[in-house]
Order: structure tokens, then C-alpha cells, then sequence
């Protein structure tokens, strides 16, 4: 009996301390969480410390994207956008929607 009362004790506090009850799947992480995991990691990584840690982190978790991530090269369906964009200018309403139609299909 005595057994049966320490395990429910323990089972009581860490239920009011917040871990997760024995047998209940653990909450997965945010992205966000991924992401301070990720630049946690990088930062280690590199052996950063003090203001340079700082700034690291800050650029990390900000949601700019990369420069690397920007220079994509674009897709075929993008090129096309951009130059039956490029050639519409200064047509206006009507004259413009037909055609970037026309361009965009063929």
C-alpha cells in the first residue's frame, strides 16, 4: 500500500509541475521552437559568446529570409509572368488583362 501511495504521489506532482502523464505522446515543436533549436545549434557550433552570440541569434530568428534564399532561379511559369509583365506596360484595364491572358497561355 505504502508503494501504491508513493507512485501516486509522484504521478500528482509531476501531473502539477506540467510533464506529460506516462503514456500521453509529447506536444511537438512549433516551428518557431525548431527554429531557436536551429540557431541554438549554429551558434554552438560556431563557439559564439557574448554580443556576437547576440547578434547572431537576432539575424537567425528574424523572418528575413536569407540571401542565399532570395537568389533562386525562378521557375518557367515566373519568367514568363515577368516578361509578359515587362511587355504590358502602359496598356491599361481591358486591353492589358487580354493581354497578359494571351501572353501567360501561349
Amino acid at each position: 500500500m505504502k508503494t501504491f501511495g508513493i507512485a501516486a504521489s509522484a504521478l500528482v506532482l509531476a501531473l502539477a509541475v506540467g510533464a506529460p502523464a506516462i503514456g500521453t505522446p509529447a506536444m511537438a515543436a512549433t516551428p518557431q521552437q525548431e527554429k531557436m533549436q536551429a540557431c541554438n545549434a549554429d551558434a554552438t557550433g560556431k563557439g559564439l559568446k557574448g554580443d556576437e552570440r547576440k547578434s547572431f541569434m537576432s539575424s537567425c530568428l528574424s523572418n528575413k529570409p536569407a540571401a542565399a534564399a532570395t537568389a533562386k532561379t525562378m521557375t518557367p511559369q515566373q519568367e514568363r509572368m515577368k516578361k509578359c509583365n515587362a511587355d504590358a506596360t502602359g496598356k491599361t484595364g481591358d486591353d492589358r488583362k487580354a493581354f497578359m491572358s494571351a501572353c501567360l497561355k501561349g
